[in-house]
């Protein structure tokens, strides 16, 4: 049996086992004290007083420590082999419409979509902060399309940029911060990471769909 536990101070939700009911310990997130309510529902461990502290009459100082659960090892399989496949694919795309560089449009925004929310999924597993408890099941899976989508999204917008605009690197000192604030957003909302995690989730998709537009013969960015 397992006890579900709210922080009143950012409102993160964990789970803890009932033997901690009626105790407080730090939220590992805020650092704010969280009393372990004595009649709810849910999965995770609270270290209690240490004796020492319970002598001296002082609160629990130990913090809420959570068991990790492991990634599926056959979805970082499935993933990784979907990266060789794709950029196989882009680099075949080279000769499959005459030449480098000449793959359609539709082709591309496809492309930036179906990678989306895998890598999405793949980068949260990456960066995500071990000791606060990860998403799983249908959650993750809703919340890596929705971040995966918005990143597709924001391909889609730089495609309406006027090419002379995109073609050299110089223009993305400019360009390039608003681009990322927004993907920077996107994975805060998503996942509940923090600003620059947020945006070192979103660079590792600008990489990888930047890889698959020079693999298919076109710039970049």
């Amino acid at each position: 049996m397992a006890i579900k536990v709210i922080c009143p101070g950012c409102r993160a939700t964990f789970t803890v086992s009932d033997k901690f009911a009626g105790r407080t310990g730090p939220c590992p997130k805020c650092k704010k004290p969280i009393t372990v309510p004595s009649d709810a529902v849910k999965e995770v461990t609270i270290h209690g007083p240490e004796e020492e502290a319970v002598r001296s009459g002082r609160g629990p100082t130990a913090p809420i420590v959570f068991v990790e659960q492991p990634t599926s090892r056959a979805a970082l399989i499935a993933v990784g082999v979907g990266a060789v496949a794709a950029m196989l694919l882009a680099f075949l795309s080279r000769f499959a419409w005459g030449g480098p560089g000449q793959a359609p449009l539709w082709l591309l925004a496809a492309t930036a979509c179906i990678v989306g929310p895998p890598f999405a999924w793949l980068g949260y597993e990456i960066v995500r902060d071990r000791d606060l408890e990860s998403y799983r099941g249908r959650t993750l899976l809703f919340r890596s399309a929705i971040c995966g989508t918005v990143y597709a999204a924001l391909w889609m917008v730089k495609g309406f940029l006027p090419p002379d605009l995109t073609s050299e690197m110089w223009p993305w000192v400019y360009l390039g911060p608003p681009f990322f604030l927004a993907g920077g957003l996107a994975a805060l909302a998503a996942f509940d990471l923090d600003w620059g995690t947020s945006a070192a989730h979103y660079s590792l998709y600008v990489m990888f769909t930047a890889l698959l537009r020079w693999l298919a013969g076109f710039p970049p960015l």
